[in-house]
């Protein structure tokens, strides 16, 4: 019997804590594909499975890991067959079904997409859920009327692995991409991948006195939320595009309703888990194609780590000193 390893996240000594173990194939859970898992990634919801009372995990024990790509070992759906190159983010995968982080797999056959022509199942996984966030982000932007003549668009948290990705896929695209940072070592880097210029969050802050801030981007991509969307959607310009992803900074929108009414602003919601496999499969696609990240981006944006470094990088995810992504070699 096939024994494989994943890292497990459980109840020890009254805390949630994370190890490396063993199990059979018979521990697999219900699902049409079993897939031998060649790679995946780290990313702030993985973490958040991590901890107690993220709302993210509901059963114990439990393997996180929200995306994963590898190679079909069996399949009872006629969709895909054994040797078939796939990937899976999103659904339930690392939150109510076990992820990504493990050398074995088996996800229902409605999750999984085909690895695109012309990608590797690494990188995929460099591009991931993050990756894929800041295309359907950028793709969503799009479909509401921008395009790069337009004028610059803003990118926050641009360090992260959604922002890493939105500055780099705006880039090819021919957009101006303004990352927003605190991390002034981090300048260079960002330059690198795509970004014209750089601005600190503190340069968006609203003066008091005003109501609005001068119109300065053309669309916004945001995986940060919190107060700081209050002011990038200030200073967006009429009928320009604010693409939200995440709260890493929190959960509250303390805007008014001026951005939307005076100058015609578009908050667009982004949700990767449950977006249709159509659009989904299209945005893959989108990615390996013209958004594909060369051989250099790859090295500037990602490092390898093996399953034994997951609790590490997880605490630096957590901690927000995550530069780009991390991708877990699994097999």
């Amino acid at each position: 019997m096939e024994s494989y390893r994943a890292l497990t996240v459980d109840w020890k000594d009254s805390k949630l804590q994370s190890e490396v173990r063993d199990f059979s194939v018979d521990d697999l859970p219900d699902g049409e594909v079993t897939i031998r898992v060649a790679y995946s990634s780290v990313n702030y919801k993985d973490g958040l499975a991590t901890i107690q009372g993220a709302g993210i995990v509901s059963r114990y024990p439990h393997t996180p890991g929200i995306d994963l790509a590898g190679t079909v070992l069996a399949s009872s759906d006629p969709s895909f067959k054994q040797g078939d190159e796939v990937l899976v983010t999103g659904y339930g995968l690392g939150a109510s079904h076990p992820g990504g982080f493990s050398e074995l797999a088996r996800v229902p056959a409605a999750w999984v997409v085909p690895l695109p022509s012309g990608l590797t199942a690494k990188a995929a996984m460099a591009i991931g859920t993050a990756g894929f966030t800041a295309a359907l982000s950028i793709y969503r932007m799009e479909q509401n009327g921008l395009n790069p003549d337009q004028g610059p668009v803003l990118v926050s948290g641009a360090t992260g692995g959604v922002g890493s990705w939105a500055v780099s896929m705006l880039a090819k695209s021919g957009y101006e991409v303004t990352a927003s940072t605190r991390k002034s070592a981090e300048i260079a880097y960002l330059k690198s991948i795509g970004a014209l210029e750089t601005i600190s969050p503190s340069e968006l802050v609203v003066p008091e006195a005003k109501s609005l801030n001068r119109e300065r981007w053309a669309g916004a991509v945001d995986p940060v939320g919190g107060r700081f969307l209050t002011h990038v959607l200030n200073s967006v310009r009429y009928g320009g595009s604010v693409a939200l992803s995440s709260f890493t900074g929190g959960a509250e929108l303390a805007s008014t309703v001026y951005p939307f009414i005076l100058r015609g602003v578009n908050l667009l919601g982004i949700d990767s888990v449950l977006c249709p496999m159509d659009v989904r499969r299209t945005v893959w696609n989108r990615i390996a194609a013209e958004w594909q990240p060369d051989g250099a981006l790859l090295d500037a944006v990602v490092h390898e780590i093996s399953l034994s470094e997951l609790p590490a990088a997880i605490a630096q995810v957590l901690q927000g000193r995550m530069r780009g992504r991390a991708v877990v070699a699994l097999s």
